[in-house]
C-alpha cells in the first residue's frame, strides 16, 4: 500500500504516501536529515528482514526527501541503505535463524542487545559521513557524530579486551585445584 499509493495508482487525487511523509519529515528535520536516514534503513530491514525490502520500501520516501531538502537524493537514498545493511543483524528473522541454527533457543533477546551495537555503529557512521559528504567537512553536526562515533568504537573496543583480559584469571580462581 505504501509504495502503489497516488494519484497514478487510485482516483484519489492525492499525493503518494512516500511523499506526503517525505515533505513533512523535510520540513522538520530540514538539511539534517541525511543523519537520520540510516535509522529509516535499519528499521525497514528490522521489519521487512531484509535490506533490498527496506530499500524497495523507502527509497521514493528517501530520494523526495533529499530532493525537497536541497540535498542529492541519491546519496540520502544511498545513507538509507547503509542503514538497511545495518539493521540486518537485528532484524527478527534472522536472530531467530541464527538461534535455532547455534542451539540458542530463546535467547534471541540477547543477540538483538548485542548486534544492536552493529547497527547503531552502521546508522551514526552513515549518517555522519552522508552529512559531511553533502555540508562539507567543517565545523558541524556531521563531523561531531563521527568524532563520537569513533571514541565510542575505541571505547567499546578498549572495554572488550580489558574484558577478555580479566576473563581468563577469573575462570582460573574459580576452578579447583
Amino acid at each position: 500500500m505504501l509504495i502503489r499509493s497516488g494519484a497514478d495508482f487510485n482516483y484519489s487525487g492525492l499525493a503518494s504516501m512516500p511523499v506526503t511523509l517525505a515533505e513533512g519529515v523535510a520540513s522538520v528535520a530540514g538539511s539534517a536529515w541525511p543523519l537520520f536516514s540510516p535509522a529509516i534503513g535499519a528499521l525497514g530491514a528490522f521489519v521487512a528482514g531484509s535490506n533490498t525490502v527496506s530499500n524497495l520500501t523507502f527509497a521514493q520516501f528517501q530520494w523526495t526527501t533529499g530532493a525537497t531538502i536541497g540535498v542529492p537524493p541519491e546519496l540520502v537514498v544511498a545513507t538509507q541503505a547503509v542503514g538497511g545493511a545495518g539493521g540486518n543483524p537485528i532484524a527478527i528473522h534472522n536472530i531467530v535463524a541464527a538461534s535455532a541454527t547455534v542451539g540458542l533457543l530463546g535467547r534471541e533477546g540477547d543477540l538483538i542487545r548485542k548486534t544492536f551495537l552493529v547497527t547503531a555503529y552502521y546508522c551514526l557512521a552513515a549518517g555522519s559521513l552522508g552529512y559531511i559528504r553533502i555540508h562539507g567537512f567543517g565545523a558541524n553536526i556531521g563531523v561531531v557524530m563521527l568524532i563520537v562515533t569513533v571514541l565510542i568504537v575505541a571505547a567499546t573496543i578498549w572495554w572488550m579486551k580489558r574484558h577478555d583480559a580479566r576473563r581468563p584469571a577469573a575462570v582460573a580462581e574459580s576452578s579447583p585445584e
